[in-house]
């Protein structure tokens, strides 16, 4: 198990067994204020903490907990992780977590008066609040020891070889417990590196290397300071161009902001100012609530959608030979290929010599297809890859390798789409439509590099609706 798995493994044993505590000595709180003075049925304690719906609750609530503390984001990134959204991620979970316990199992407390339930409720936050957050405390300072015993780190390349690399350099490593420490340059121009051997005495990589260098050093970031390129806005393109397919956070200085095009997320506030130019301007927590949407809704969908894949099968099977459902390779999160699942719209061995795309009046598709790809239902299938975690329900849409090899050449920022699942809809596919060539794929994928920009559970609701505007008019083809 690798060291950020360990981390992890620590935060989640140590919440569930902070929370389980905390929910302990609350019951023995509501006993001492509520329970005993009543005398409602419980002579001692025990009694009472041997009652089957308080050992019920002594198991539901803290897993329920556990529930808050994944979708909040908080074990996504166990490592270097900031302290202060360590405190504030704490504290929103336990105010949340606390309200629902009050109206789930405690709003009908035989208690007298409506202070008496805010007390109540104030101990209950404090206590979800105080025990959890005294053992993250604990186990981040001890991640934090890690790392100022240089035990864990941070690898990353500084892209350049000047004395503003240099001096980025050595501000960098001199910012305390951040973990980051920079292993090897990057010549970022066309030919052999000047320095064939190292600069400030590490590595200089060439761009051609770089790919492989990344596996072989671990390296999880590139930083590229002010002055690479000389300044100039073709040059400053060419290199960010050259680095995107890597499927590597891209930092870049403040003053370089004005060179790129895209929107920006702060990466980091307490030490060196760079900006991540690759990531999704999507929080973590949005991460973890888009994808307990994309489980509910396509579990909900497969079961209450059965008898339209019964019937749409028994059709496929009638209108012409070959299999009822179709599936194709694709490039999915994290550049990972899959199989994505649709129901057939063309005939049998479509593709006798190689790839291609579907265009109007194309002959291979079956007349049923026609109907299915014009109301979009033979996308349906697609809820299985979505619960297997391969899609989501909103993202851009994937494609075949043979295709982003063709439209890497013309668009390399494609590569940025990787860094979420792809979906069954996308607002390209809202905007845009089904792609019959490469340029019309190339001028989709600014629709979806925009979304990337833009997430939100409000934005992938309004894409939704719109694709169900789509399918309802027909407007699929």
């Amino acid at each position: 198990m690798n060291t950020e798995k360990c981390q992890r493994l620590r935060y989640v044993v140590g919440d569930y067994l902070a929370t389980s505590l905390a929910w302990y000595l609350f019951n023995i709180i509501r006993y001492i204020q509520i329970i005993s003075p009543k005398e409602i049925g419980y002579p001692s304690f025990g009694a009472y903490y041997s009652a089957g719906p308080v050992i019920l609750g002594q198991i539901f609530f803290p897993l329920m907990m556990m529930g808050l503390y994944y979708l909040s984001g908080y074990y996504n990134r166990p490592l270097f992780r900031s302290r202060l959204d360590e405190l504030l991620t704490t504290v929103s979970t336990a105010i949340i977590g606390s309200v629902i316990i009050f109206f789930l199992a405690l709003v009908n407390d035989p208690i007298p008066d409506r202070a008496s339930n805010i007390e109540l409720l104030c101990i209950l936050f404090s206590l979800l609040f105080g025990v959890v957050y005294i053992v993250r405390l604990t186990i981040t300072r001890y991640g934090l020891r890690k790392i100022n015993q240089g035990s864990l780190v941070r690898p990353m390349a500084v892209v350049g070889i000047s004395p503003d690399a240099k001096s980025l350099r050595h501000r960098i490593e001199s910012t305390p417990g951040r973990g980051l420490k920079i292993v090897a340059y990057v010549d970022p121009s066309e030919e052999d590196p000047k320095f064939k051997d190292s600069f400030d005495g590490l590595p200089v990589l060439s761009l051609e290397k770089l790919s492989e260098a990344k596996n072989n050093l671990g390296l999880t970031a590139l930083i590229i300071p002010e002055g690479t390129s000389a300044g100039k806005t073709a040059d400053f393109s060419t290199v960010l161009n050259r680095l995107f397919p890597l499927d590597i956070p891209i930092l870049v200085s403040p003053t370089s902001l004005q060179l790129v095009s895209r929107l920006h997320k702060l990466g980091d506030i307490a030490g060196e100012p760079l900006i991540d130019i690759c990531s999704a301007r999507m929080a973590d927590s949005t991460r973890n609530l888009k994808r307990a949407g994309d489980i509910a809704v396509s579990l909900l969908a497969l079961v209450i959608l059965s008898p339209v894949f019964l019937i749409l099968a028994t059709l496929i099977r009638r209108d012409s030979k070959g299999p009822v459902f179709y599936t194709q390779e694709r490039i999915g999160y994290h550049k990972k290929p899959f199989k994505i699942i649709k129901f057939r719209t063309m005939v049998a061995d479509a593709e006798p010599s190689g790839p291609r795309l579907a265009s109007d009046g194309d002959s291979r598709i079956t007349h049923l297809g026609r109907l299915l790809r014009k109301y979009r239902l033979d996308e349906l299938p697609q809820f299985i890859n979505v619960l297997r975690g391969e899609m989501s329900l909103v993202g851009p849409r994937p494609e075949r390798e043979f295709f982003i090899r063709q439209i890497l050449k013309k668009a390399p920022y494609y590569s940025l789409l990787h860094q979420v699942r792809p979906g069954i809809t996308s607002w390209g596919m809202v905007k845009h439509g089904y792609a019959s060539t490469i340029d019309e794929m190339v001028e989709r994928s600014r629709f979806d590099l925009i979304y990337l920009e833009n997430i939100s559970l409000m934005v992938d609701l309004k894409i939704l609706l719109h694709t169900v505007n789509t399918v309802i008019k027909g407007r699929g083809v």
